[in-house]
């Protein structure tokens, strides 16, 4: 394997830092203005007013490779290192149009999706003109199962009507979201539990369609994006806004989710970043029983530990968007699942030791520590919990040793 960024990525390096440095970074407080006022759950201006420069800056679509529609699109080793700058500040990706969950939604129609339906969401999407949800999680069943998901999908004539209850439908408080794309059952009698499912798009505004409310992140609404709880009754879409097919669902919800996954993952190595910047900065300016803060041995210890848990996590990465490249997705689902497991706990870690060095101060809302541990905490959830992936890490270990094993076995003998 081989991490030199390449010329193109270097340049693109630079090319985005320098659009950071000018336009993002000294925003960033205007952002945080207006999604603490009265308009909070209206479309930030400084994001619409940042989006065509971005484009003309030719930092737009990155995130999707091999697609005709995004011929911008880099490959996951080469988004790793341009995605993890984004994640430096929360808001960023959506400047790039780069952002969770319309990446993923994106990707998915581009793969999965009819040439009607790219023409109808994929376009206006990578355009940057609408967002869209993906409604997969329910409140009343274990959702990191994804075959526990009730909501029904029932085929009637010419539609298929849905009734069901969906939460953590992020994205789905934006007046901008458009597309729900839905996970639900079409066959809930079919003896193979991973082929009941099935994904459908629905526009948002179609008749039966209710945000019941916005749910809060450790007491952060995340608005304009919102973490929304949505109820479907009796909502028609035409047959044709089934994804793929009937039955499909569930092998379409492990295709989309690896990529997401990553991407997570990046920007989270770019917010671990900035976290351990501002324990450095904290813990050099400030003096504790005679000394600066940074003189202390536990200080010292935890700024080590965490450069080398970033750099650690880094590297996974890497080698996990080397592998999707590669030998595809499936093949690298066991580097996947390390990465998801391993970039949300480096980040937990390295900014609960910033606020720590920040003492009051860290938990407060001046250093932005208190939303980016709520952010970072969250992912331990998002895309599958940390025991599935640790669950289906260990099965494909035990397959490997044993395989090794026997390999072993047979030659001795």
């Amino acid at each position: 394997m081989d991490f030199e960024y390449s010329p193109k990525v270097q340049e693109l390096r630079k090319r985005l830092i320098a659009f950071m440095d000018e336009h993002v970074y000294p925003n960033d407080h205007v952002w945080w203005e207006h999604v603490r006022g009265e308009r909070r759950w209206e479309p930030v201006p400084i994001i619409e007013q940042l989006k065509p420069k971005a484009r003309a800056a030719g930092l737009w679509n990155l995130f999707l490779p091999h697609s005709k529609r995004a011929p911008e699109g880099l490959s996951n080793l080469e988004y790793a290192p341009l995605c993890e700058i984004m994640g430096r500040v929360h808001w960023a990706p959506e400047v790039f149009n780069c952002s969770a969950p319309d990446t993923g939604n994106m990707e998915t129609i581009e793969r999965y999706g009819s040439e009607e339906q790219k023409r109808r969401w994929l376009d206006p999407l990578l355009e940057g003109r609408i967002r869209s949800a993906f409604l997969m999680t329910e409140p009343d069943v274990a959702s990191s199962d994804a075959t526990n998901i009730q909501c029904r999908i029932e085929r009637r004539g010419d539609e298929y009507v849905i009734n069901g209850r969906k939460w953590w439908s992020s994205g789905a408080g934006d007046p901008r979201c458009k597309l729900y794309i839905v996970m639900g059952k079409t066959d809930p009698d079919n003896p193979s539990r991973h082929k009941q499912q099935s994904m459908v798009l629905v526009p948002a505004d179609a008749p039966g369609i209710r945000v019941v409310r916005a749910l809060q992140v450790f007491g952060f609404d995340d608005a304009p994006h919102g973490h929304m709880e949505v109820e479907l009754k009796d909502v028609r879409v035409p047959a044709a806004n089934i994804l793929l097919g009937e039955g499909r669902g569930f092998e379409i919800a492990q295709g989309r989710l690896g990529p997401g996954r990553i991407h997570h993952c990046m920007r989270l190595i770019g917010q671990s970043e900035v976290a351990l910047e501002k324990m450095c900065r904290r813990a050099s300016s400030r003096v504790a029983f005679g000394r600066p803060v940074a003189d202390q041995g536990v200080t010292r210890e935890r700024i080590a530990q965490a450069r080398i848990m970033i750099d650690s996590a880094r590297l996974l990465v890497l080698k996990a968007a080397h592998m999707m490249d590669t030998v595809g997705n499936k093949v690298a689902k066991k580097e996947i699942a390390m990465i998801k497991v391993y970039a949300p706990n480096v980040a937990c870690q390295v900014i609960d030791w910033a606020i720590q060095a920040h003492g009051g101060g860290g938990v407060c809302q001046d250093f932005g520590l208190s939303y980016a541990y709520a952010h970072a905490r969250t992912l331990r959830f998002a895309d599958g919990p940390d025991e599935v992936h640790r669950n289906a890490i260990a099965k494909v270990e035990l397959g490997e040793q044993t395989t090794i094993a026997d390999a072993l076995a047979r030659k001795r003998a």
